[in-house]
């Protein structure tokens, strides 16, 4: 049976000069428009297509991919508002509808939002919800301490950002921690730093541990010789002169270059690092 919202492999049962009807299972036939036809196929042959209901509740197919599929977040352009809600473009002829009721904040043209994309299951006609945290998977983390993972951040509070864990859980980037500009709907890197027992995340965008500390090593080494050898930078520089040269954290500059001069590396005095000759 063809999964609304989902690429699907549908066979053609027959060819009409408007289109093509694919065989939809339970769901009956799916209109595949001409302009969407491959070419030199005929009935019983398959294709990839992706499902959805129009405005009328047809369903349709079209060989077009979307940017994204029912169950997963995505940044999506506001193209258009109504009255009722504001429309995405999500890479398909007809856009992605958000309900004024599932705007966390109201949606404003030409401005990029988070979003998810749900199947409402009484219409099923495909919509979107810029209300994430109701959308985070409920079941328990699995992630290990220190694991490398894919952020998107959604929100911005006292406490620092909510950030996207692998399009599936919710973490946070605390403050604090934070050295760099972080933007809404920014994709990064991060790391898994502490499931708490209540199954709350906390997330890093530095590697935690020794190995942490020698790649940022490695990167403190390499811009010493890019500038010659030598840098007037010490463990007592201003956190933000650290970070602006090596975009660590003061912490995390002092254990790295702790590990270099114990391993005589590197020379410190109170002008600055050297190169060990």
């Amino acid at each position: 049976m063809a999964e609304i919202g989902r690429i699907n492999k549908l066979t053609i049962k027959r060819a009409r000069a408007y289109g093509l009807h694919l065989d939809g299972g339970a769901l009956g036939d799916v209109l595949l428009k001409g302009k969407y036809d491959p070419e030199k196929c005929q009935p019983g042959d398959e294709v990839e297509v992706f499902v959805y209901a129009d405005r009328d509740n047809h369903l349709l197919a079209t060989t077009l991919k979307p940017y994204a599929m029912v169950g997963q977040f995505a940044r999506l352009r506001v193209v258009a508002n109504s009255s009722s809600g504001s429309y995405l473009y999500w890479g398909l002829e007809q856009d992605l509808f958000v309900p004024r009721s599932e705007q966390q904040e109201q949606m404003r043209e030409g401005k990029s939002y988070l979003v998810f994309i749900f199947l409402n299951e009484k219409s099923q006609r495909i919509a979107a919800s810029s209300k994430l945290e109701k959308f985070l998977s409920t079941q328990p983390p699995t992630y290990e301490e220190g694991e490398e993972v894919d952020l998107v951040i959604f929100e911005k509070s006292d406490l620092g950002y909510r950030a996207l864990i692998n399009h599936a859980h919710g973490g946070m980037l605390y403050e604090n921690e934070v050295f760099q500009g972080l933007a809404i709907g920014q994709e990064l890197k991060g790391y898994i730093k502490k499931i708490r027992e209540d199954h709350k995340i906390d997330l890093s965008l530095q590697k935690p541990g020794l190995q942490g500390v020698d790649d940022v090593a490695l990167a403190i080494l390499e811009t010493i010789k890019d500038r010659g050898g030598s840098i007037a930078v010490t463990d007592k520089s201003r956190p933000e002169d650290i970070y602006a040269l090596f975009g660590v954290s003061k912490k995390v500059f002092k254990k790295a270059i702790g590990g270099l001069y114990k391993k005589r590396l590197i020379t410190m005095d109170i002008h600055g690092i050297k190169i060990a000759r």
